[in-house]
């Protein structure tokens, strides 16, 4: 099947994008990097009155240090981040969690800021923004605001974007030097979409009791998934085996209602959080000791 006919337009900057896109009164898409919204497009899920490309955009793909965290551009390549030592630096999960995105040829294309405005469930971008605590960065015409990423998904494919704006940069902090990270996902074959998966951070102080936990489930639900309780039972504990058991019991427990589909069943995906959070919370308390 071939894509709906439609406009097409290349502006060469953020102010001539939020032009087209307010005079087509949500009639329009951006793309980016086109790993989504192609698809999308030649299946005739998306019918688009007007295309905005703004790859001709300059300045929207940089990584760079922000008060010792990091700043990157919407339009940055996935490819970009994955092989980028201030990443591997300053936020290695994020670098991590890049290498399970589809293949190097769809990263070499794909950016990061389209996978946050597209707001897959299933991706490995929306769980790494609410599991790193982003800051998002949105341009629209009455100027710029930032949303945190707890707040940017709303269910699926569906963000706190409004149709006349654009997602222009993301903000990362440092990674804690205490802390530790572990980042899990099953899927049918590499590459392919996760059928659930676990982004997790830990800090562990002196005597072995841990401080701060934060753990995403991802392919699970309409949106990432914090697991507070779970985060609650861990704070103030001895990490140890026996905690991480307790913890991937009670992540499942929390499931009421996970996705089911052909690929996975409902009860499936409830396991895959347990076993996966178990794994990851065992893994990121042995990097942050």
């Amino acid at each position: 099947m071939k894509a709906p006919v439609f406009e097409y337009a290349a502006p060469q900057s953020v102010e001539e994008a939020l032009s087209l896109l307010g005079a087509c009164q949500g009639e329009s898409k951006i793309i980016a990097g086109g790993q989504s919204l192609m698809p999308l497009l030649n299946m005739r899920l998306a019918r688009p009155d007007l295309l905005v490309d703004i790859g001709r955009i300059a300045g929207l793909d940089y990584i760079r240090d922000a008060d010792g965290g990091l700043a990157i551009g919407a339009m940055t390549r996935q490819s970009d981040i994955e092989r980028s030592a201030l990443v591997a630096q300053r936020q290695p999960m994020l670098a991590a969690g890049t290498r399970f995105i589809a293949h190097p040829q769809i990263r070499n294309r794909g950016t990061i800021g389209g996978s946050i405005s597209h707001a897959d469930p299933a991706a490995v971008y929306p769980a790494l923004a609410v599991a790193l605590d982003m800051q998002i960065e949105v341009a629209g015409p009455a100027g710029h605001r930032s949303v945190d990423a707890a707040d940017f998904f709303i269910t699926y494919l569906t963000t706190a974007l409004e149709p006349d704006e654009i997602l222009v940069e993301l903000r990362l902090p440092g990674f804690p030097p205490r802390a530790g990270w572990s980042f899990k996902e099953v899927s049918r074959r590499h590459g392919d979409f996760a059928l659930a998966g676990v982004a997790a951070t830990m800090e562990v102080d002196s005597s072995g009791v841990c401080s701060f936990a934060r753990i995403v489930l991802f392919g699970v639900a309409a949106v990432p998934l914090r697991v507070e309780a779970a985060e609650q039972l861990l704070l103030g504990s001895k990490v140890e085996q026996s905690l991480f058991e307790e913890a991937g019991a009670m992540t499942s427990d929390t499931l009421d209602e996970p996705l089911s589909d052909i690929h996975a069943s409902a009860d499936y995906r409830r396991h895959l959080a347990g076993v996966l959070t178990r794994r990851a919370l065992a893994e990121a308390a042995g990097r942050a000791a």
